[in-house]
């Protein structure tokens, strides 16, 4: 089965990363289209700290590279990305992805699972989600550890995952984590598509509160997060963030060239 993004789906290179240039309707039509051709594929919701924590990483960027999408969780990346494809990209952010997907798979057979979050969030957001769209199929959750799974766990999930058989796996874990988990274990499983969503699970159980809309629209989400969360989020955007500026000051004069690596066949 391919990872191949559909051909109307422009990509646009941000410091070394292939961004999918996208909306929310071009990526819930590309996601459904996999659903259906039982299309084996990750989706990567990335924003300027993913892009950032790339640069010292290869191996996590071609991870980002493979993704059968990229969307673009961040407005910075969305001004890229029009300045590059067109004035229709826009923000594709993970929890407002989740919520699309689930309104256009309601009235489907397709199957969704949950794997990450602390303790009893997932249990939270399927009973929140199962709420909200009456008739969806949530199939399980899982809580994984903290530390890799270990020979024993890998078995007890894989089984799990089998006989659950979900076509989505939502991942909700942190950046880069929930990426390289799931370019591990997509081969493995018996599923279609994963998406790491990160604080998705959080925001739509309730147990974080998400920034208004208009903060998100402005650009100054992350603002709104590190006030929230200080001392998690301090280094994320006071370091991280002031590195892509200088960096993609780099790329738009030309004075630096981030040229893309070939990605690892599927």
């Amino acid at each position: 089965m391919s990872h191949e993004t559909p051909p109307a789906i422009r990509r646009f290179n941000v410091l070394g990363v292939e961004l999918s240039a996208m909306n929310l309707r071009i990526a819930t039509d590309a996601v459904l289209a996999a659903l259906r051709a039982r299309r084996k594929g990750y989706v990567c919701v990335t924003g300027v700290h993913g892009v950032t924590e790339a640069q010292g990483d290869p191996a996590f960027r071609r991870i980002l590279n493979a993704a059968f999408l990229n969307t673009t969780d961040g407005m910075p990346l969305v001004w890229l990305g029009r300045r590059d494809a067109g004035s229709y990209v826009d923000r594709v952010y993970g929890p407002d992805l989740m919520l699309e997907i689930f309104a256009a798979t309601q009235a489907t057979t397709f199957r969704h699972f949950f794997y990450g979050g602390a303790p009893g969030v997932a249990e939270e957001l399927q009973a929140k989600l199962e709420a909200r769209f009456p008739g969806i199929t949530i199939c399980g959750t899982y809580c994984p550890p903290f530390r890799p799974l270990t020979d024993a766990e890998q078995a007890a999930f894989s089984a799990l995952i089998r006989e659950k058989k979900p076509d989505i796996i939502w991942v909700g874990l942190s950046t880069p984590k929930q990426e390289r988990f799931m370019a591990e274990y997509l081969p493995r499983l018996d599923t279609t598509l994963m998406f790491g969503v990160g604080a998705a699970f959080d925001f739509h159980s309730g147990r974080v509160r998400q920034a208004p809309r208009w903060v998100q629209h402005s650009g100054l989400e992350w603002l709104y997060r590190l006030c929230s969360e200080p001392r998690r989020l301090a280094r994320r955007y006071l370091v991280n963030n002031p590195l892509f500026l200088w960096r993609i000051a780099g790329q738009l004069s030309g004075l630096r060239k981030y040229p893309l690596e070939e990605a690892p066949s599927p």
